[in-house]
């Protein structure tokens, strides 16, 4: 197995800070940080891979009520605002099962790169690793 652990990996999730303003707040996720941010959208009725990651762990922000959440053997179905933590190493999956499609907000820590993807399952029988 291939290591792609390139940059520092996080053990926990960085401390997220809610910043009050006169207008209203904002939060942020990763303050002065080397991550990379990137928001999923899964379509009603679909389900990325069961997959894990050597190089990277990732911070989850539901955006969308309807997102069904698997880390390890946990499954829950999550609303908006929801904040899931993903190790290194740790198998996940993001699914839908609302009416509409879910969106995520994924701010990964570490090395992101499609090719440090291990598929476990697939609904699209791609590859087992690699994008």
């Amino acid at each position: 197995m291939r290591d792609y652990v390139t940059k520092p990996i996080p053990a926990m999730p960085p401390p997220v800070t809610v910043v009050e303003r006169p207008w209203g707040s904002f939060t942020q996720y990763a303050f002065n940080q080397d991550c990379t941010v990137s928001l999923m959208t899964v379509k009603p009725h679909e389900r990325l891979s069961l997959q894990s990651h050597t190089g990277r762990a990732e911070l989850w922000v539901v955006l969308d009520d309807g997102a069904v959440v698997q880390v390890g053997d946990q499954t829950r179905r999550c609303k908006a605002g929801d904040e899931i933590w993903i190790p290194a190493n740790e198998t996940h999956r993001l699914g839908c099962d609302g009416p509409g499609p879910v969106r995520v907000l994924e701010v990964a820590f570490g090395n992101w790169q499609q090719d440090d993807i291990t598929r476990h399952e697939d609904d699209f029988n791609r590859p087992q690793s690699g994008g």
